[in-house]
């Protein structure tokens, strides 16, 4: 930290002006007693003897002034008055060297030329002793600054023994890092390392004292409270099994990144953080080739519906990296809209984003969003996702989710639009909440008009508008009198404008499971509830998640939408699932808490329509494999679209009249839906 004393001035020179001063007329006296004390060690360190032997006392008084003189050019030269000395380093180093040699050279030929050859101790042992002088003052600050920090140790009985878990790079810069800061509270106790060859050896002064197999024995032996994981490169089994280590202990453990995420980044302790979801996962994660998105997306317009959400901000930049024509952000939550729109224009200034506020529950927006923009490409993903409060809105969620879909979907074949990619979630399968029997009804709405643009039938799809008038200058649109549909002369209107044109937008649905980090997720309740002390609720002991983060998700998003034909269903390839409480118990554990004891735990119970496990597949559906291992299709379930469309119509209406008994009519529609309070 700054010292406001050392900023003072004192007989109108600065600080660091008295400090060179003072280095000067030490220079001045090192570099000439260093070669009297070699003629004085030369003639076994007799004064008589010099004095006896004026051949060579005589040029070393003559050309002392001359050498000085010299000296201190060379050394302002070399910028030896120009360093910080708290922080001197190799580089300092490399300067009294430089500085040395040259000087060195300047005192040979000086004496050889003008006067005569001096002994070779002479010339030998009075370099050496110059450049101890000259860099043993500069270093002497640092290393008095060491031991006042030891001795500071000593004292503070607050500070954190730290055991440092990696002996490389990243790990020495760090230890530098914490012992050039007097300020810092953390002391290196002691080091392990998996390579067997650094046992016994030091770093830094600290003691390496093993490998991951000798971290509990040896917290215990150094009473350590905080560990610090400086493996950056590490695959992530191997950071999964030292965190397992690390979890039985009581200490708090902090974690240095990727180094990929560290790019210009220099290394010290402010980069440690805390360990995240992603460490505790202990799997590596999922790469993709891209180079089929982007060909796919390069220069064409694309739509994201709730583009300020997680997922969809995360569309947003995946689509902006890779130079669409267009790029439209759509999204009723102005805030997120704001905040994306300001990302992507300082990252992309070149980049045609267009950012628009707006809901997919208004027709007539959504359509005059889609015939002024002409989206090549939506990705849908504007939904309602939170599961406890839609069960006590349950009309909400299907006006947004379900009938949002369709309006969007509609406006997506009217308009031209090539591909249309709908979010949805491992919830829709086998649901026992209304939130994913919505996205259930979602992916059977996209089968539906897949299925009426390939047999040429899209005049049976009637757009589900909720107000009176026209669709641009042509489409009569459905209307709401008394609560019941139009005369069916309107439908009529509509069939006859469908006819006159040839449709071809291909849909697809993609499926998925938790992703960490989105809005909603119950990581960041967890960090929030263990800062806070406790407890932290866990609604089962039994409850298990899949997760996958939110990049790893967008990317399969996309992926699948290339391989999209229309119709399908994609299935992500989530990996294993966890267990929450696991989950909860580990981040208390890795944050220095002990679970139970120091944190509490309470389990509160499953939330309403709140399943223990998800699932990817209904029993119905079976997987059939892409050229991505990661990305399954799901066989579609078959069903009758024409009735299922009538009972569409007829949900619009129920749930714009908010019936509590929507439900019961959802319940009908999707039969593998079973809500928990019916």
């Amino acid at each position: 930290m700054f010292n406001g004393k050392l900023g003072k001035k004192r007989f109108g020179l600065e600080h660091y002006q008295i400090i060179n001063i003072g280095l000067v007329i030490f220079d001045i006296f090192a570099v000439n007693a260093s070669f009297f004390l070699a003629l004085w060690f030369r003639f076994d360190c007799s004064f008589k003897a010099i004095e006896l032997l004026p051949e060579y006392f005589g040029p070393f008084k003559k050309f002392a002034p001359f050498y000085t003189i010299i000296c201190i050019v060379v050394f302002v030269l070399c910028k030896m008055y120009k360093s910080v000395w708290r922080y001197v380093s190799f580089t300092e180093l490399a300067r009294c060297l430089e500085a040395t040699a040259i000087t060195f050279a300047v005192q040979l030929a000086g004496t050889l030329i003008f006067f005569r050859r001096m002994p070779v101790t002479y010339y030998c042992l009075g370099i050496l002793l110059q450049f101890m002088f000259t860099l043993g003052i500069r270093f002497s600050y640092r290393i008095f600054l060491i031991f006042k920090r030891k001795q500071m140790y000593q004292i503070d009985g607050a500070t954190h023994r730290v055991m440092m878990i990696g002996a490389g790079e990243s790990g020495q810069l760090i230890m530098r890092d914490i012992h050039k800061n007097p300020n810092n509270p953390d002391q290196i106790v002691c080091v392990i390392d998996d390579n067997s060859n650094k046992w016994n050896r030091y770093i830094e002064g600290v003691p390496i004292v093993g490998g991951r197999d000798d971290i509990l024995k040896n917290v215990e032996k150094y009473d350590i409270d905080r560990i610090y994981m400086a493996i950056p490169n590490a695959s992530v089994a191997a950071k999964r099994d030292i965190l397992n280590i690390c979890s039985e202990t009581n200490c708090e453990v902090k974690i240095l990144p990727n180094m990929q995420v560290m790019v210009g980044a220099e290394v010290g302790v402010n980069m440690m953080t805390d360990v995240s979801v992603e460490d505790l996962l202990g799997r590596e994660p999922i790469r993709t080739d891209m180079k089929e998105v982007f060909e796919f997306i390069h220069d064409q317009v694309i739509l994201v519906t709730g583009g300020g959400g997680s997922i969809g901000s995360e569309l947003c930049r995946q689509i902006a990296a890779h130079k669409p024509k267009q790029l439209i952000i759509f999204d009723i939550y102005e805030n997120n809209a704001y905040d994306i729109q300001n990302e992507l224009k300082t990252r992309y200034p070149d980049l045609n984003l267009v950012t628009l506020i707006g809901s997919v529950r208004d027709s007539r927006r959504i359509s005059q969003v889609f015939e002024l923009y002409k989206p090549d490409v939506v990705y849908h993903a504007a939904a309602h996702k939170h599961v406890p409060l839609m069960e006590d809105s349950p009309c909400e969620s299907i006006k947004n989710n379900a009938i949002g879909t369709y309006k969007t979907a509609y406006a997506a074949a009217v308009n031209g639009c090539k591909k249309f990619v709908l979010i949805s979630t491992d919830k829709a399968v086998n649901p026992t909440n209304i939130m994913g029997a919505s996205k259930r009804l979602c992916e059977m709405i996209i089968q539906s008009f897949d299925r009426k643009i390939k047999f040429n039938k899209f005049d049976d799809m009637i757009p589900m508008f909720t107000h009176g008038g026209y669709d641009g200058d042509t489409v009569k649109i459905y209307e709401r009198g008394n609560g019941r549909p139009a005369s069916e002369a309107a439908f009529d209107d509509v069939r006859i404008y469908n006819k006159k044109k040839r449709y071809t937008t291909e849909y697809v649905a993609v499926r998925f499971g938790n992703v960490l980090g989105s809005n909603g997720s119950v990581i960041p309740l967890f960090k929030k509830q263990i800062a806070a002390g406790g407890p932290v609720t866990v609604t089962h002991p039994d409850i298990i998640r899949y997760f996958m983060t939110i990049p790893e998700a967008v990317s399969l998003v996309m992926l699948a939408g290339v391989y999209a034909k229309g119709g399908e269903i994609f299935v992500l390839d989530m990996g294993s699932p966890m267990k929450i409480d696991t989950l909860a118990r580990n981040l208390i554990k890795l944050s220095g808490f002990r679970p139970d004891e120091d944190i509490k735990i309470e389990y509160t119970g499953l939330r309403p329509g709140e399943k223990l496990y998800e699932e990817k597949l209904m029993d119905e559906e079976g997987l059939e494999k892409t050229d991505n291992e990661l990305i399954h299709i799901g066989k579609p379930i078959d069903f009758d679209t024409d009735t299922f469309l009538m009972r569409l119509a007829e949900l619009m209406e129920i749930a714009y009249d908010n019936d509590d008994n929507i439900k019961k009519k959802v319940a009908e529609m999707v039969v593998t839906y079973k809500p928990n309070n019916l």
